[in-house]
């Protein structure tokens, strides 16, 4: 049932020796994983100007001022990155540096603050995305929450597919939005001082009503400049995933991810102080609560008004609205920031699988799947997000409010621990050039330290009540969660290592083997001739008493066919199956506590799903119980029908590799190429319950 339309949308499975074709070229590592910082100059100078709307529209001139440190603080960050991913290219990223030099609780905290920031990510750019589209179609507006999550399914299928396709379907329309928002901040740039043309946004005419008419000083008005600039740091977001993604390069991968991030933050940065600068020149006009605020001809705007951001008012003034280039933007720009998620689609599941490796998470998180991506990572982000969106109505507003505390928690701890790892080279290092090399290294993480250091205080400060604490909690458990996990792994290692006893003393007394029976035919034939071959110490049958007749004339053709195994029968006054064969064992096992119980379980083998609800599914449920029960080992003999065998037919003509799993199983070992038999002909395995395998008791 789901095989064909699972290689419908997501691709036929690739062998693991492929592994190394779906590393990236510098072109497709840009957009795959420099998507979300590339896209912020869709909100992040909308955000700046919200903020600073509070004290009315003279505020803005504070713009500049903060574009500039925002600027200053992109630069330091991707230089300290760069010394991240020459020294640590194995993809582990702030957490493989914070753990190596600061220890795991540190490594524990950083990964927390980036599975959260990763979920933010997702969440917050198909918001956006779904805002800035929602501008041109009102459909997405009217029904946002249920088109981002949609978005969401659509690009969790993308990623499913694969990092290499994913990044070659998200490559156009980055590349794209770039070149569309470089020539928009140029055609201004020229608009301006060549025809000294006067730029004019949509809401230029407009006015912002402020519950401070004076203005702010002060302490107020340096609180607001800080939240601003707190804001406008979600430009930021992102970088890290380059250091998180460095195996996805082509070789030679430290040099790669250091290029890629230096363009990145080139881009970047062009792009962000332009947009603001442009906003300024056209007298751009935002509110954060726009529906009475923001004045029309002196009177609210009421609450069917929507805002536009500001990368599209700016667009408007710059090429005309309704133009071909304005209606080019705004389709890239709402696309980027659908595929800035991206990002996160990368950081997310990689990081999943560095943790899984520690046992901190589920060990599922660490497989690849068909495509070679770790699929478990991406459609466990996926849930996630689309969670987030659902509570928080898709609006992006209130979503970026819990944004960025993460990254900069991690941020701060990375470069401390990259001072420390120098530090810690620089005492057995004696080659003058080296250490003049790791000297200077060591000044840019510690200046980045610092810095971070600082941004994580403020925006912990300015953001705290606005929602950043729900990033908190969310940071909170995960290490909690994290750290359950790695307990119980913990916990059952050292319950199944070998104590270094000597072989014999772990041996069982005796085998006492159980064939349970339902009715004489030939599965409980075959499950009789197995539990002989298997030599236990003692041997019967059992059976239960739900039906007095049906026993009776199961003893009566037991003695009539002679069979040489004795017969148990089991009463059950209420008419169960489960309970009096977990006594039984029970009973067993307190008479010989050194002896070991083996139970024999037929089952029907069917070829189709709808087969499996026409069988008795009451065995089942006794191996979920004998499971738990000490000292009982339950083995399953399947007996295959016609119609498993017609599957299994039909199965054999699909290519070799086309099974779900098959790149991580292996191949299986086709007719006469190996593979055990049961006793009777069937194929010992476990396409048993692959094939929809139920037991028949």
């Amino acid at each position: 049932m789901t095989d064909l339309p699972k290689r419908i949308l997501i691709g036929r499975a690739l062998r693991s020796e492929k592994l190394s074709e779906t590393l990236l070229p510098k072109r497709i590592a840009l957009p795959v994983f420099a998507s979300d910082p590339l896209s912020s100059v869709a909100y992040a100078p909308g955000e700046v100007l919200l903020v600073l709307s509070l004290a009315g529209v003279s505020a803005y001139h504070f713009s500049p001022w903060i574009a500039a440190a925002v600027v200053v603080l992109m630069f330091t960050v991707v230089a300290s990155y760069r010394q991240n991913v020459r020294a640590y290219p194995s993809g582990g990223g702030d957490y493989e540096v914070a753990t190596t030099n600061l220890g795991p609780r540190a490594g524990l905290t950083v990964a927390s603050a980036l599975l959260v920031d990763y979920v933010l990510t997702v969440a917050v750019s198909i918001s956006s995305g779904v805002e800035n589209l929602g501008s041109a179609v009102p459909f997405i507006v009217e029904h946002k929450t249920a088109s981002a999550v949609a978005v969401i399914v659509l690009l969790t299928l993308m990623n499913l597919r694969g990092v290499r396709e994913s990044g070659r379907l998200f490559a156009i329309p980055t590349y794209c939005f770039v070149a569309g928002v470089l020539a928009l901040i140029g055609w201004g740039v020229v608009r301006i001082a060549l025809y000294g043309d006067d730029l004019t946004a949509p809401t230029a005419d407009y006015e912002i009503r402020t519950d401070h008419p004076e203005g702010l000083a002060g302490f107020a008005l340096a609180f607001l400049l800080l939240r601003a600039f707190s804001s406008g740091c979600a430009a930021l977001t992102g970088v890290e995933a380059i250091s998180n993604g460095v195996p996805a390069f082509r070789k030679p991968k430290s040099k790669n991810a250091a290029t890629t991030l230096a363009l990145m933050g080139l881009i970047a940065v062009t792009m962000f102080c332009g947009i603001i600068a442009l906003a300024l020149a056209s007298d751009v006009k935002m509110s954060e609560n726009p529906a009475s605020h923001i004045l029309i001809d002196g009177a609210p705007a009421g609450p069917e008004y929507a805002q536009d951001p500001v990368i599209t008012q700016v667009a408007s003034a710059v090429f005309g609205h309704d133009s071909l280039l304005f209606v080019y933007l705004a389709a890239a720009t709402a696309l980027v920031l659908f595929l800035a998620a991206n990002t996160a689609y990368n950081g997310f599941p990689v990081l999943g699988s560095i943790l899984a490796q520690d046992r901190y998470l589920p060990r599922q998180l660490h497989t690849r799947g068909d495509r070679l991506a770790f699929s478990n990572g991406i459609v466990l982000l996926a849930g996630a997000a689309a969670i987030l969106v659902v509570i928080y109505d898709a609006d992006s507003t209130r979503l970026i409010q819990l944004y960025i505390v993460g990254v900069f928690v991690a941020f701060t701890l990375s470069q401390t621990g990259m001072v420390r790892h120098w530090n810690r080279h620089l005492r057995t290092e004696t080659v003058p050039a080296t250490r003049r090399h790791m000297i200077r290294s060591r000044a840019i993480n510690a200046f980045g330290a610092f810095f971070t250091g600082l941004v994580l205080i403020v925006v912990l400060v300015t953001k705290f009540s606005h929602g950043a604490w729900v990033s908190i909690v969310g940071m909170a458990l995960f290490y909690a969660v994290m750290t359950g996990v790695r307990g119980h792994y913990d916990r059952v290692s050292e319950e199944l290592a070998p104590e270094g006893l000597p072989e014999e003393t772990a041996r069982p007394s005796r085998v006492h083997s159980l064939v349970l029976v339902s009715k004489i035919h030939k599965p409980t034939l075959r499950a009789l001739s197995y539990a002989r071959l298997m030599r236990s110490d003692t041997l019967e049958a059992v059976t239960i008493n739900v039906d007095p007749e049906e026993t009776r004339e199961l003893r009566a053709e037991w003695d009539r066919r002679g069979i040489d195994v004795p017969l148990k029968i089991l009463e059950s006054p209420y008419r169960e199956i489960t309970r009096p064969v977990i006594d039984y064992v029970k009973r067993l096992r307190r008479e010989s506590p050194r002896d070991i119980v083996s139970v024999y379980i037929p089952e029907y083998v069917v070829g189709h799903w709808y087969e499996q609800l026409l069988h008795n599914q009451s065995a089942l449920r006794l191996k979920g119980r004998l499971h738990f029960t000490p000292g009982v080992m339950v083995t399953s003999v399947p007996y295959q029908l016609e119609s498993s065998e017609v599957a299994k037919a039909r199965a054999r003509k699909r290519a070799e590799w086309s099974a779900p799993g098959a790149v991580r199983r292996g191949p299986v070992p086709r007719q006469g190429q190996g593979g055990h038999r049961n006793q009777g002909g069937g194929r010992d395995r476990n396409q048993g319950r692959g094939g929809g395998g139920r037991p028949e008791q």
